[in-house]
This record gives structure tokens, sequence and C-alpha cells, in this order.
């Protein structure tokens, strides 16, 4: 079974450490959120199946969501191009809850993102 018979597209996200994790986390939507770097063309609305493997752990989280931010090639700051994609509810915050724990104490930092 090919990945567009469902319609959605799969994509696996590695996050290898906490900084990877924070720069691509979505923290202003409500569900979470994560940015995927891809060369693929998406648009906002698409719908997307994501494996996403947390830092410091080999279990792979599956999510599905869908695509509220596209960064295109060139921009500004140097961000890599990519979607942010945002967390479906059948999630039901899991993944959401997870990261959030990861990053407690970098939450409100000044790093800057790939999104914001």
């Amino acid at each position: 079974m090919s990945n567009h018979s469902s319609g959605r597209k799969m994509l696996n996200l590695q996050l290898k450490d906490r900084e990877s994790l924070y720069k691509s986390y979505i923290s202003f939507l409500e569900e979470g959120g994560l940015f995927v770097e891809t060369g693929e063309s998406y648009q906002l609305g698409d719908e997307v199946f994501l494996l996403v493997t947390l830092p410091d752990s080999e279990e792979r989280y599956p999510v599905a969501g869908s695509v509220v931010w596209i960064t295109p090639a060139g921009a500004a700051g140097n961000r890599p191009r990519g979607i942010g994609v945002r967390f479906g509810v059948k999630d039901e915050g899991k993944l959401h809850n997870k990261v959030e724990k990861i990053l407690a104490e970098m939450i409100d930092s000044d790093i800057p993102t790939y999104t914001m």
C-alpha cells in the first residue's frame, strides 16, 4: 500500500537532542506541533502522518496532523525549508505532553526556533 492511497503523506522525524526538539517544537499551537524539514511541496491544511523519535529514545511515536506552517526555500534567517504540523486530536495530547516534559526548562527560552 502506498502512502498516497490514504491521501496522507508519511514523514519520519528524528530529533537527536533537546535543542533540535526545541527548535522544531511549535509551542504556540494549543495541541502542539512540530516543524519538519522537507523539500517536498505541501499546502496549508494537507494531512500528514509523522513518526517522531524523541531525544534519548528509540521509540517512534506516530501522530497524525495537518500542515499549519510552510517555510519556503531561501527563507529569511537561514531557516530550513519545511512544514509545521499541528498534532491532530487523535493524539489526545500524548506526544504534546512528552515534548513539553522534555522541554520544561527551555520552553520560555530566547533561542530562536524554526517557526517563530
